[in-house]
């Protein structure tokens, strides 16, 4: 599994090889410097630490910035660990969007935009009440959420009014269009959760992994 941290810059149209106009968005993914390599025999499982964009030492709590002196890595704002890390890497190193090639798939995960209070209609697309024949009050409700006699109580996972969007979600099976190493960004076709400026996680496709992608 290879993997790195990223933000979230924008959206634009690019042209590939055929010239087709391709949508993609924009992710500076580097570069990430590995802070910590993790074994099963001494952690209880593989893993490696990475660490994304830098931070003055002030700026980072005491538990934080001692794990990091620990391993003689700079403070950075972001740290997330990966898995079975495919890569052999060690301490100190720093890994940019070279890791991944044009054509590969990657996941991407983010926490999406935040919607504050919202009905059922937008929250879940419900039709409606209809808008004649004396349904006063009703339009963009969902009616009743009871059960009748049994079990005589509101089913667990009704859909009701609340709290939409920032929540995590991962879309699978990206296209990867360019990699601008020079510029630490990777274009990737589609769209991927949050706004412009959050930070995302960008991953080998667990479906379509690199290998199976060369062979494709």
């Amino acid at each position: 599994m290879i993997g790195l941290l990223g933000k979230k810059i924008g959206q634009t149209r690019v042209y590939d090889d055929k010239g087709n106009e391709v949508s993609v968005t924009v992710v500076r993914a580097g570069p990430n410097r590995v802070i910590q390599c993790k074994t099963s025999a001494r952690d209880g499982y593989n893993a490696v630490q990475l660490g994304f964009e830098d931070q003055k030492e002030q700026r980072v709590n005491r538990p934080a910035l001692g794990h990091f002196k620990k391993f003689n890595a700079a403070a950075v704002k972001r740290v997330l660990e990966f898995r079975d890390f495919s890569l052999p890497v060690k301490p100190g190193d720093v890994l940019s969007v070279a890791v991944f090639a044009k054509g590969d798939y990657v996941d991407a995960i983010g926490t999406t935009k935040g919607r504050g209070f919202e009905g059922v209609m937008k929250r879940h697309n419900f039709r409606g009440g209809d808008m004649t024949h004396g349904a006063k009050g009703w339009h963009r409700r969902g009616g009743a959420i009871g059960n009748r006699s049994f079990p005589g109580t509101v089913l667990r996972g009704m859909k009701m009014p609340g709290h939409m969007g920032q929540v995590r979600r991962t879309v699978q099976n990206l296209r990867i269009v360019q990699v601008l190493e020079q510029d630490q960004v990777l274009l990737i076709s589609g769209a991927i959760p949050g706004a412009k400026g959050d930070y995302v996680v960008i991953r080998e496709a667990k479906k379509n992994p690199k290998t199976a992608s060369k062979t494709n």
